[in-house]
């Protein structure tokens, strides 16, 4: 099942489609993305109406979101790191979230070296608790995509990463959620990212040095997970501040972020609302994410 949260007739609304070829069906107004996840659908989506011209937004804002670095083996690599012996954890701030089309804005005042970091996005959809590996994945709603942007200043300067990767539009989500049973296993797909239609990020999520399950097993060491909280697992190689030379995104470029078999997030950069930042742009969808 491929999920989204559609603006129809000026309001916004859940629908869903079958296949990635398949029209755009709409769920009763009543019910949101958010209330699916973890519940169960009280409908036959061949039953619902179609809707034409639907474009996603934002599917819904997540109330915890668990990121993790070094977690590419050719990104560790690139940067002359050593693999870590347990997943780095840092917290992803809900207010950071915007969707496909809005704006990055970058305030100059605040950062300049301001990074991109297309991700797997993991969408829990059951409690869980001390759960084991083997059995992570039944814990797995669906997956989306997601940017991880980084003000590589900040997390210098502060020494750890609340501010350099918590600053508001600092992360892209969506466009679609793709439920667990499209995806059987989510360490063989292709991730890339485009700034201005060049690929800088070209990898894939089986160089994972922990792969969903273990990061699923592990945070929930720690943290009760709940419907609705997202892992972001990680980047790849192709990061604009190890570049050589550096790289930053700056305002007027345009981010494309892609997982395959997911979809495609595209998002203007803006330096302030009086740039523009509230025009959306959109980016046509190709069936899958391919």
């Amino acid at each position: 099942m491929y999920l989204a949260t559609v603006t129809h007739q000026g309001r916004d609304r859940l629908a869903g489609r079958l296949a990635p070829q398949d029209p755009w069906r709409l769920a009763p107004p009543s019910v949101s993305l958010a209330e699916v996840i973890g519940g169960t659908l009280p409908w036959s989506w061949n039953q619902l109406p179609t809707g034409a011209d639907l474009v996603p937004v934002l599917p819904y804002r997540p109330g915890a979101l668990y990121g993790v670095g070094m977690n590419y083996r050719d990104a560790i690599e690139e940067r002359g790191g050593e693999h870590p012996a347990e997943p780095r954890l840092f917290p992803k701030l809900s207010s950071s979230v915007i969707g496909s089309g809005e704006a990055v804005v970058i305030d100059p005042e605040l950062t300049q070296r301001v990074d991109w970091e297309t991700e797997l996005a993991v969408v829990i959809g059951t409690e869980a608790r001390q759960v084991s590996e083997a059995d992570a994945l039944r814990y797995v709603f669906g997956y989306t995509v997601a940017n991880d942007i980084s003000a590589r200043d900040l997390q210098e300067r502060d020494g750890q990463w609340l501010r350099g990767k918590g600053l508001d539009t600092f992360c892209p989500f969506g466009p679609v959620l793709v439920t667990a049973d499209e995806i059987p296993d989510p360490q063989r797909l292709r991730i890339r990212t485009r700034v201005n239609g060049e690929t800088v990020q070209d990898g894939s999520t089986a160089d994972m040095v922990f792969g969903v399950p273990a990061l699923i097993a592990y945070l929930s060491r720690f943290f009760t997970l709940r419907p609705g909280d997202v892992v972001l697992t990680g980047t790849p190689a192709g990061c604009g501040d190890f570049m050589r030379p550096p790289r930053a995104l700056r305002p007027g470029d345009l981010l494309e972020s892609e997982v395959e078999g997911i979809g495609r997030l595209a998002n203007p950069v803006r330096s302030s609302l009086r740039d523009g930042a509230g025009e959306r742009v959109t980016v046509p969808q190709e069936p899958g994410g391919k």
